[in-house]
């Protein structure tokens, strides 16, 4: 069988609404004697023929699920960073507790115990992650998991404090809408 109709084929039956994002090496488990350099000329055949799209470097996304639209950057935030601590913070947590004004639009910023970095998702933003030694062991009243996102989500104290740290301005805090929030 060919290799397109392989990974078509494959996508079909395994790919649905919760499962839409898959990462190089998912593809890699599907065609193990593949080189590097072919699966990723595939995946690129395959962007091409709009089976997949390419979210970013070493994401992509199978558009037939019908998954829930709005929450692609998470859930790619999510499958970057499975295996390092990481949670949302900063503006992103802010800005939908209503603290900041401006909304950050098309762009989330998580805190992480991995590297530093802006990842360009091309149509659908940025996503910033902010190195932390913070660990996991935060109390649960200020790290809570967001099952729509995926991901852990700071409590506005632990935004603010992670404001501070990564020494972000402070300038746009509504800082009557803080006291309110606590």
């Amino acid at each position: 069988m060919q290799s397109i109709k392989k990974l078509a084929k494959t996508l079909e039956n395994l790919a649905e609404p919760e499962h839409y994002l898959f990462s190089i090496s998912d593809f890699y488990q599907l065609f193990p004697d593949m080189t590097l350099e072919a699966l990723r000329v595939l995946l690129g055949r395959a962007v091409k023929s709009e089976l997949l799209a390419r979210v970013c470097r070493g994401i992509y996304l199978y558009p037939k699920t019908g998954y829930r639209k709005g929450f692609e950057l998470y859930h790619t935030a999510a499958r970057l960073r499975e295996d390092t601590f990481c949670y949302l913070s900063l503006e992103s947590v802010l800005s939908e507790a209503g603290i900041i004004s401006q909304i950050p639009l098309n762009w989330i910023t998580l805190m992480t115990g991995g590297r530093s970095g802006v990842i360009p998702c091309g149509k659908w933003g940025h996503i910033e992650f902010i190195h932390t030694k913070k660990s996991p062991d935060l109390p649960g009243s200020l790290l809570v998991y967001d099952p729509r996102y995926r991901l852990w989500r700071a409590a506005v104290p632990l935004a603010l404090q992670d404001m501070r740290a990564a020494k972000r301005s402070m300038d746009l805090i509504d800082w009557e809408a803080v006291n309110e929030s606590v």
